[in-house]
């Protein structure tokens, strides 16, 4: 790691805990800089900005989660629908436990989403990478003929988005919305194939197991 990058990494560690304790709102670019004994001049050469050092934890967190992602999307011994259902109960239960832990972790979330709408766009792109990355396995393994797989994940995407971002949408509880997740998806499921059969979805033709 070069030095630049330790620096950075110094500046994300103390706005995290700056974040977590008083909030995004109330913590300043002089008080972050001063927890890392550094000029606030010398802080921006690093960061334009608060809302960029959101981001760079924000990323930090989201590329963690990914790798926990993409386990599931390929894993052995579990079918297609399993590894789907794993893969989606795994997002709801990160971020509502997230949020829950953390209600700072919630208004940092709130302000990227709505200053930075490009970066919760990335997110969902490289999402549904992994999805496809699923769909890709499941062709592999003979569980899946499908012949626009990023449209199927765009759409499993579209279907899902209340339980990815819980907190945002909804007042529910946790089993609440696992009971909710797991209706959507038996739907999508049947809806896509019913009884194991080729359906065509806007042209593009998609077998899933039942």
């Amino acid at each position: 790691m070069s030095g630049k990058d330790t620096v950075r990494c110094k500046i994300v560690e103390a706005a995290k805990k700056r974040f977590s304790h008083f909030g995004y709102g109330k913590t300043t670019m002089a008080e972050v800089a001063s927890d890392c004994s550094m000029s606030p001049g010398n802080l921006y050469r690093f960061f334009p900005g608060k809302l960029d050092i959101a981001e760079a934890i924000a990323t930090e967190d989201f590329e963690k989660h990914l790798s926990s992602l993409r386990k599931l999307a390929v894993a052995p011994g579990r079918d297609m629908r399993q590894r789907l259902r794993d893969l989606l109960f795994e997002e709801l239960r990160r971020t509502y436990h997230k949020l829950e832990k953390d209600p700072r972790a919630y208004e940092m979330a709130t302000v990227i989403a709505h200053e930075r709408p490009q970066f919760a766009n990335w997110m969902l792109a490289t999402e549904r990478k992994i999805l496809v990355e699923l769909l890709d396995e499941a062709e592999r393994r003979g569980e899946l003929a499908c012949d626009n797989k990023e449209y199927v994940a765009e759409m499993v995407q579209s279907a899902t988005m209340k339980f990815r971002y819980p907190q945002l949408w909804s007042k529910l509880t946790l089993p609440a919305l696992e009971r909710e997740l797991e209706g959507v998806l038996k739907l999508l499921t049947q809806g896509i194939c019913p009884h194991d059969q080729p359906s065509r979805v806007h042209g593009h033709t998609t077998t899933l197991p039942a």
